[in-house]
């Protein structure tokens, strides 16, 4: 096997980890997604406002990190 980068790594300990449970495919995907979103869009504290375009960034970045965030939240739910 290649050598993943540690965010693809992350992503797929979230991923593959919990098998050796009785999590299920929903929960395991939530996980792949949390991790996915910690790696690619880091949560961070708005910026101390420089511009209006800085923030904008932050704001947009968030936005996607939020998304995937909810994406994992809603396949937890239907596991239940």
């Amino acid at each position: 096997m290649t050598d993943l980068s540690p965010a693809a790594q992350a992503v797929r300990d979230a991923a593959f980890e919990p098998w050796q449970s009785t999590d299920t495919p929903e929960s395991i995907a939530a996980a792949a997604l949390r991790a996915a979103a910690n790696q690619v869009v880091l949560d961070k504290p708005a910026p101390d406002v420089a511009s209006l375009k800085e923030f904008e960034r932050w704001d947009a970045k968030r936005f996607v990190r939020l998304q995937f965030l909810a994406i994992a939240a809603e396949l937890e739910s239907a596991d239940a």
